[in-house]
């Protein structure tokens, strides 16, 4: 004899639930992805030497290649390392902290993801389904490869910015900087990927079309650029260019894929706002 059995929640014959039903299915949604982040953050602390390490790679790399003393007291070249410095007690531990929680929420990313979906999809059409399944996957692809770029091209950007700080001074990183700047780095880089993506569904949904697109492409290279200044943390020029080209490249894409998508639509018959 079962002395415990789960019960599911009530649903109306009409497959619509109220207010007070969202709410906790909502909160339901809300707890599962934040444990997934807290397990993957603890993960995350377990490892964060290792994880440390990772991220000052491009450092190293680009320490080992230039002359001794570039890097200052950076470099350590009889163990072949890098150091990064605090300037305040408490900056070590919420550094960890910070690494733990990004860490977290990419390690949990999965288990959000499936949680949003399976919150949002009761509400949608077949076609709608299709859709977002397609604009899920493309955006999470085009954001990842953002970041891997920005972290491939960390170690120039960081060369850029310590020839341009002068002769007479030494290179001493703070580890709260240098976590910061990758982190804005790969958010930004991955946050510029994922526009084609928002310009695919202006198209579909009849805001944008591909033809005015085309019409103003001079403007929007120019607008790429702008918003590639504007968003790259390290403002040098080689983040700019690494981060400009391919969002030029991805726009001109987007037209493609938009006008793809929307004779696709219009020969079969779907409507377009």
């Amino acid at each position: 004899m079962k002395l415990w059995r789960r019960t599911k929640r009530a649903v109306p014959s009409d497959g619509t639930m109220g207010l007070m039903e969202h709410l906790a299915e909502l909160r339901s949604r809300i707890i599962r992805s934040a444990l997934a982040v807290a397990a993957g953050a603890v993960v995350v602390l377990f490892a964060y030497n290792s994880v440390l390490r990772f991220l000052t790679e491009p450092y190293l790399e680009l320490c080992r290649r230039r002359q001794p003393g570039f890097c200052g007291l950076s470099y350590d070249s009889a163990l072949d390392s890098v150091s990064l410095f605090t300037m305040d007690p408490v900056e070590g531990f919420t550094t960890r902290m910070r690494i733990a929680t990004y860490g977290g929420i990419i390690l949990g990313l999965p288990v959000i993801l499936w949680q949003i979906w399976k919150f949002i999809v009761p509400a949608m059409h077949k076609n709608e389904r299709r859709y977002a399944v397609s604009f899920i996957v493309s955006a999470l692809a085009l954001f990842a490869s953002g970041g891997l770029l920005a972290f491939s091209t960390l170690g120039r950007a960081i060369e850029f910015l310590i020839e341009w700080s002068g002769d007479g001074v030494d290179q001493v990183f703070r580890v709260s900087s240098y976590i910061r700047l990758v982190t804005l780095m790969v958010i930004a880089f991955g946050i510029g990927f994922t526009v084609p993506v928002l310009l695919v569904f202006l198209q579909l949904i009849g805001v944008l079309t591909p033809k005015a697109l085309l019409s103003v492409w001079r403007y929007a290279i120019v607008g790429v650029v702008f918003i590639a200044a504007a968003i790259t943390p390290s403002g040098d020029p080689v983040s700019l260019a690494s981060l400009s080209v391919p969002m030029i490249v991805l726009y001109f894409a987007a037209i493609g894929v938009g006008s793809l998508l929307t004779r696709r639509r219009r020969s079969a018959g779907e409507p377009i706002d």
